[in-house]
């Protein structure tokens, strides 16, 4: 391939271009552990009118960007809008999560439509026009949905749960319900992400944070099969766009995810040795990871050794920087200073 830079490392890496260094961002870099974040979040009436708030999630979105040498902005959103915008009732409860009404048979998945999901949505398509107009020139930004797998692991639950059992009980006893499920929701989060791509994302990540969870042949049924669908859609909508997927958990599974959902790159979890990383990007794909997060949050010596063996490991190979799950709210804001001058120096 042609070496033609786009000015955006992360573009670079995502398209097999030489990039000018290893490009950098964090989930959840946006979050509580940023004083000016928790300031921001004060004005908001709760954390859903934070996402829908044009103004805060865009303010949100940009707090990290100005503290820190990053090389790609995530939008502010969350997983289960597309739930709500299906007509699930949705509230986050302080201190304890999400709270949706339970999709327990036919007769609630039949109240969900694909109908008014645009309208519901278009305040996060306001902030993703904003956000690319108010981006560095270097920066690119990337949208985001859940996976249809983990998002319905929330919807037949009514809540986050500990081994995702409500959802893969469904699945074995009613899998054409679950089926029917998990298809609206493909839909769904492709006519969502093609309307970020409209309104500016520059690159797609598809979190599967509950990948994991399955054994193999229903991780093919649920995970795999529902990403590629959702992945050709993207690809029909969208030609050209990178989409990242992160199937959290899928262990050895990841060669399998990389090579037949048809994403551009993979990020791993930190379970993940740095050598497994570089072996997966000498198969041509493109891997982000995979620094602890609490290895952030402890900073220090660790910290340094941490990025030093991960970019020693990916010398050469197509890799982002990231960690292996989310930014923790009790991180310094200094390690994450401490994390990204650590590997520019690297590669000075």
């Amino acid at each position: 391939m042609a070496d033609i830079k786009t000015g955006k490392p992360i573009l670079d890496v995502l398209d097999g271009r030489t990039a000018t260094r290893t490009p950098i961002w964090l989930m959840r870099q946006a979050g509580r552990y940023l004083p000016e974040y928790r300031a921001t979040r004060a004005q908001a009436r709760d954390f859903l009118d934070l996402c829908y708030s044009p103004d805060l999630a865009t303010e949100v979105t940009l707090q990290p960007l100005r503290r820190y040498d990053l090389d790609a902005a995530i939008l502010f959103a969350d997983i289960l809008l597309i739930p709500q915008a299906l007509g699930q009732n949705l509230k986050f409860v302080e201190g304890e999560g999400p709270r949706l009404e339970p999709v327990k048979d036919a007769t609630d998945l039949d109240r969900l439509r694909l109908d008014g999901c645009a309208d519901h949505l278009a305040p996060v398509m306001e902030t993703v026009r904003r956000l690319s107009q108010a981006l560095p020139a270097h920066v690119a930004l990337i949208g985001f949905a859940g996976a249809p797998w983990t998002v319905a692991t929330y919807m037949v639950a009514g809540q986050g749960t500990d081994d995702q059992g409500p959802a893969r009980m469904m699945a074995y006893r009613q899998p054409e319900l679950f089926g029917k499920l998990i298809d609206l929701l493909v839909q769904a989060t492709a006519d969502y992400l093609l309307a970020q791509v409209k309104a500016g994302a520059e690159i797609i990540q598809i979190f599967d944070t509950w990948a994991g969870s399955l054994p193999q042949a229903e991780f093919d049924k649920w995970v795999i099969a529902p990403t590629r669908k959702l992945v050709a859609l993207l690809r029909q909508g969208a030609p050209g766009i990178p989409v990242i997927g992160f199937a959290r958990g899928a262990g050895m599974g990841h060669g399998i995810y990389a090579k037949t959902t048809g994403v551009d790159a993979i990020s791993v979890e930190t379970q993940m040795a740095p050598s497994a990383m570089a072996d997966l990007a000498g198969q041509g794909i493109a891997v982000q990871g995979n620094i602890d997060p609490l290895a952030l949050v402890a900073g220090g010596p660790c910290l340094d050794h941490a990025v030093d063996e991960l970019l020693g490991a990916m010398k050469g190979h197509r890799h982002i920087l990231n960690l292996g799950h989310g930014i923790v709210p009790q991180t310094s804001p200094d390690h994450v200073s401490q994390l990204i001058d650590r590997a520019r120096k690297f590669e000075a």
